[in-house]
């Protein structure tokens, strides 16, 4: 007897297929190493230096000096994302009567790109988080009907804004300088685009720092690094990589993760984590004597059924995550124009 949609994509067997599905490694999931939490909240200390705070010289037979905690707790609460995507009724028909096992078999491949494809969108949103956490500190959640802002606290005086390196009077490599001064700890790295790159390769100061005087040559990204590691400045490295969005009238547009005018000093080591928890389908499957829980991981997907006219049948992908931040101190922010 054939099959049901359902009986072909139990929630057993897409655990099983996301379990040894391996998607393309992003660049924030090696900054924000992933990691699955069983709440929905968790403390986030914020606002402390890792400067310290020197201490007095007391005589003997005296008070000590009272001391005071800078860092703060605050409670963050995970952002809950999900996206789903419908099997039309001639599509179920096809699945549950397939003329023989190799449609069966392409078709039910078709079903787990989809399963991919959702999965992936997941990851995308929590990658545009965590670029927006690197290039302007906050996380903004402005859509289906949230209005909330996230700040992780990166100091004031760690961001510029409206730098113009085209200018001829402008130099790129002096103001990496202030700005690591800025630092209490030294920068490890820099992220920008391949735009702002092209300005500091294209800027005159850095051509006649890095050749001599009115050269005409074209700096390469290794030779600008390699001279940027002799002033005890970070490396440069670009991240162009883009998302689509989905527009009302069924359209898409692309958008970078990373924005484009953003150039930040980072320190070398993680800056945080991207937390996981769980979601609502999460704790219903646990209901299910059949799933085994502890192979559910970050993204939870199923496929379920509603209404009978017109038959639905949906696939979905869920689940609940943010970045932390845990060094804005260690962090400068510039805004480079790009006009």
């Amino acid at each position: 007897m054939p099959k049901s949609v359902l009986e072909l994509f139990n929630q057993k067997e897409i655990l099983n297929y996301l379990k040894d599905r391996k998607y393309p490694t992003m660049l924030g999931e090696e900054l924000f190493p992933e990691v699955k939490r069983q709440s929905l909240e968790f403390d986030m200390l914020t606002n402390g230096s890792k400067t310290p705070v020197i201490a007095s010289v007391h005589g003997f037979d005296t008070e000590s000096e009272i001391g005071q905690r800078e860092a703060e707790k605050k409670a963050i609460e995970l952002a809950l994302i999900k996206r789903k995507m419908q099997l039309k009724e001639k599509e179920i028909i096809a699945l549950e009567s397939p003329r023989n096992e190799a449609e069966k078999a392409y078709l039910m491949r078709n079903v787990y790109a989809d399963i991919d494809a959702l999965v992936e969108s997941i990851k995308a949103r929590v990658e545009l988080m965590r670029m927006e956490v690197i290039s302007t500190g906050k996380i903004t959640l402005d859509e289906n009907g949230l209005d909330a802002v996230i700040d992780f606290g990166v100091p004031a005086e760690n961001k510029a804004t409206n730098v113009d390196w085209s200018s001829p009077e402008s130099n790129p490599i002096n103001d990496m300088i202030t700005w690591k001064n800025q630092l209490d700890s030294a920068p490890a790295r820099v992220l920008t685009s391949t735009t702002i790159l092209a300005k500091i390769l294209s800027n005159k100061n850095v051509v006649n720092a890095l050749f001599g005087k009115d050269s005409t040559r074209i700096a390469s990204v290794g030779e600008l690094n390699n001279y940027l590691e002799q002033l005890q400045l970070p490396k440069i490295y670009t991240y162009d990589n883009k998302y689509r969005k989905l527009n009302a009238n069924g359209t898409y547009t692309k958008h970078r993760y990373f924005p484009e005018n953003a150039f930040v000093m980072l320190p070398g080591e993680e800056l945080g984590e991207t937390i996981y928890g769980p979601t609502a389908e999460e704790i219903r499957l646990q209901r299910d004597p059949s799933v085994d829980m502890k192979v559910v991981g970050k993204i939870l997907a199923m496929m379920y059924e509603e209404g009978k006219d017109p038959v639905s049948t949906w696939e979905k992908a869920v689940a609940s995550a943010i970045p932390a931040l845990k060094c804005a101190d260690e962090i400068f922010q510039a805004q480079i124009n790009i006009g």
